[in-house]
C-alpha cells in the first residue's frame, strides 16, 4: 500500500470508528465496505479492518454487550454511582426541551439541571469505550467534564433538539482524547523500560567479560551508544543497574 493510500486507509478506519460509536457502537458490514470502497482492499484485508473493529469492542451488524468488558471493581462501582444517579430528578421531554432552552440563554441554574439531566447518559457512553485500557471511572470523569463545559456553550445554536448531539459529540471526544493519551503514556513507558533493559543487558555482557563493573564510558565505546543515553537509562533504572559504576 503506497504512503497516500496509507493515509487515506488510516482516515477511513478513524472515521469508521467514530461512526460506529455514534451507532451505539455498532456498524454494518456495508457501511465498512463502502466507506473503503475506493482503496479496493482485498477480501483479506477487509477482514482485518473487522478484526480490528472487533478488538476495538464494535460491533459488527449489532452491538456489543458493553457490560461484559467492565471489571469486577468497575461493576461496583457503576453500581453505586447508578444509585446516586437515580436520586436524581426525573424530567418529562418537555421540561427537558424547555431546560435546555433556558441553558441556550445562559441561565445558570438551567444550566446545573441540564448536567443532572445529561449524567446517565455519559455512562452509556463511557460504557462504549470500556475495554480500551483505562478505567470506566475516569471514563466517566472526562465525560462529565466535558459536559460541563458543553452547557455553557449552548448559546451557538439555533433549536433545543440540538443540544443533544453537541453534548454528546463534545463527551465522546473527550474520552477518545482521554484514552489516545492513556495510550500514548503507555508506548512511553514501554520505550523507557526497553532502554533500560537494553542498557542492563549490555552493561551484565561486558562485565562478565571484564569480571568487573564497568564504567559509563567503557559501555558506550562497546555498545556505540552514547554516554548520555546510557547516563538516562541508570537515572530511569534507580541506578539499580549494578553492573555499572555509579557517579559518585
Amino acid at each position: 500500500m503506497e504512503a497516500s493510500q496509507e493515509v487515506l486507509f488510516a482516515k477511513t478506519l478513524e472515521q469508521i470508528r467514530k461512526q460506529a460509536k455514534e451507532q451505539g457502537n455498532c456498524i454494518e458490514r456495508e457501511q465498512v465496505e463502502q466507506a473503503f470502497v475506493s482503496l479496493s482492499l482485498s477480501k483479506e484485508q477487509l477482514d482485518l479492518v473487522f478484526d480490528y473493529l472487533e478488538k476495538h469492542k464494535i460491533g459488527i451488524g449489532e452491538p456489543v454487550d458493553p457490560d461484559e468488558y467492565l471489571s469486577e471493581e468497575e461493576i461496583n462501582y457503576l453500581e453505586e454511582y447508578q444509585k446516586e444517579l437515580a436520586l436524581l430528578e426525573k424530567v418529562s421531554e418537555g421540561e427537558k426541551e424547555a431546560i435546555t432552552l433556558s441553558a441556550m440563554a445562559g441561565e445558570a441554574q438551567a444550566q446545573k439541571k441540564l448536567i443532572n439531566i445529561y449524567l446517565p447518559q455519559v455512562v452509556e457512553i463511557a460504557k462504549l469505550y470500556s475495554g480500551q485500557g483505562v478505567f470506566l471511572e475516569d471514563l466517566i470523569g472526562e465525560g462529565n467534564v466535558a459536559l460541563t463545559i458543553g452547557v455553557t456553550m449552548l448559546g451557538c445554536l439555533e433549536h433545543a433538539k440540538e443540544a443533544e448531539g453537541m453534548l454528546g459529540k463534545m463527551i465522546m471526544d473527550a474520552m477518545e482524547d482521554y484514552i489516545n493519551e492513556n495510550m500514548a503514556e503507555e508506548d512511553k513507558d514501554k520505550k523507557v523500560l526497553s532502554k533500560v533493559k537494553k542498557v542492563s543487558r549490555k552493561a551484565k555482557e561486558l562485565s562478565e567479560e571484564l569480571r568487573r563493573k564497568v564504567t559509563v564510558e567503557e559501555l558506550s565505546a562497546e555498545t556505540g551508544m552514547s554516554e548520555n543515553a546510557i547516563r538516562e537509562a541508570m537515572q530511569l533504572s534507580g541506578y539499580t543497574i549494578e553492573e555499572i559504576e555509579n557517579p559518585s
